[in-house]
């Protein structure tokens, strides 16, 4: 089964540089899919975390405005 996805021309020239010579969308998609990791930010310490959170709530709030 295959699926259908829009991007504009400005991702596509991007995404064509990001490929490899060797390989289809489809796993270039994957692999930039799969390099991106969630933080565990159980791992850090309770200051540490809370800081995290805090950036986090700043960068989307000035993204709102």
């Amino acid at each position: 089964m295959s699926t259908s996805i829009r991007v504009s021309d400005d991702t596509k020239r991007i995404l064509e540089r990001l490929k490899r010579e060797d390989e289809t969308f489809d796993e270039l998609l994957e692999r930039l899919a799969q390099s991106e990791r969630p933080i565990d930010i159980g791992a850090w310490s309770g200051g540490k975390a809370e800081r995290a959170r805090e950036a986090v709530k700043r960068s989307r709030e000035s993204f709102e405005r």
